[in-house]
């Protein structure tokens, strides 16, 4: 099982999600198991956002600063082309994949760039991964605060979002709490993750892989499958296929008109075109109300394994050129 999963094109973690959507279309929470079920994301997210911050060294959002232009750059198109980008494709995604999943599209583009592929397709393709350790740490430190806020700012409660009072003390309380928690904490537990950095690994994906399970179970529960059609699904595939394209051409494009170097162009390609899943999950299940966290969040599922896929290809595609150049 475990070479079929080493074979698959597919990451195991998101296989792992999948199957979680899997089982709750099956076996969704009801009743009083969903009440617990509740219970249990909250405390998931409150410790998997003490250990983003438990492991997140404030140094390394700092360090590596004085390339701003590389930084900039990459936050750019992070947190202003992607969001942009959203406002402009909801009006006319709407009356083709519904308000909720147009929404979605909107939410995914408001996510901070993923750390671990951003990073490991960077060193593959033979890129700056220096800049991108400091572009993709940084990215998801401001996420944590940034994506918040252009939720309230963007999104409409149309789409199931009701941002009040409650839902920011829900965000301060689950999310930015036990983040600062987890800095002040790193001094006294920032060995222990280091040498048990495996199961920690495992800990921070199996909260993921419950938050998907609760959420699409309320979207079960309230119907969502007899609204989305498989139309629909094909339509966000398409759409998350030609805006993963799109976007890798146009951060290959722009940096080498800017002047950037060929490692500094890649570490913008892998981290300015990347939505992280663990990032946007948790966030979403804060934000949204019951059962558009399932709608919300299809779309970002869909746009990560796809942006997995071709990003894998580009980086294998750069390593043979460099490769090829060494030789020569």
């Amino acid at each position: 099982m475990r070479r079929l999963l080493d074979r698959s094109p597919i990451d195991g973690f998101v296989l792992s999600i999948l199957l979680a959507v899997v089982v709750a279309a099956v076996f969704p929470a009801r009743g009083a198991f969903a009440d617990v079920m509740d219970w249990v994301v909250t405390i998931l997210i409150g410790l998997l956002f003490f250990l983003y911050g438990a492991r997140l060294h404030p140094r390394e959002a700092l360090d590596g600063l004085t390339h701003w232009r590389l930084h900039l750059t990459i936050l750019s198109f992070t947190f202003v082309l992607f969001p942009i980008i959203g406002l402009v494709l909801l009006p006319p995604l709407t009356p083709v994949i519904g308000d909720q999943l147009a929404h979605g599209v909107l939410y995914l583009t408001l996510v901070p760039s993923t750390v671990q592929s951003s990073i490991a397709f960077t060193s593959i393709a033979r890129g700056n991964v220096a800049g991108a350790i400091v572009s993709a740490s940084a990215s998801n430190l401001l996420g944590v605060f940034v994506t918040p806020l252009l939720v309230v700012l963007l999104m409409s409660s149309e789409a199931g979002v009701h941002i009040t009072a409650a839902s920011v003390t829900k965000i301060v309380l689950e999310i930015l709490v036990p983040f600062i928690a987890g800095q002040l904490c790193r001094p006294l537990v920032a060995g222990f993750l280091t040498k048990y950095a495996a199961p920690t690994k495992y800990v921070d994906r199996s909260s993921i892989v419950v938050v998907v399970y609760v959420a699409f179970s309320e979207g079960v529960v309230s119907g969502m499958w007899s609204i989305v059609s498989v139309w629909d699904v094909i339509a966000v595939c398409l759409l998350s296929l030609v805006f993963v394209i799109a976007m890798l051409a146009l951060t290959g494009w722009l940096p080498k008109r800017l002047g950037f170097s060929r490692e500094d162009t890649i570490a913008i390609q892998f981290c300015g075109t990347k939505k992280s899943l663990a990032t946007g999950l948790p966030l979403a299940s804060v934000m949204f109300a019951g059962s558009a966290v399932g709608f919300i969040v299809l779309p970002l599922m869909i746009f990560h394994q796809i942006q997995l896929i071709l990003c894998s290809m580009l980086a294998s595609r750069y390593e043979k050129q460099a490769l090829a150049v060494t030789e020569a």
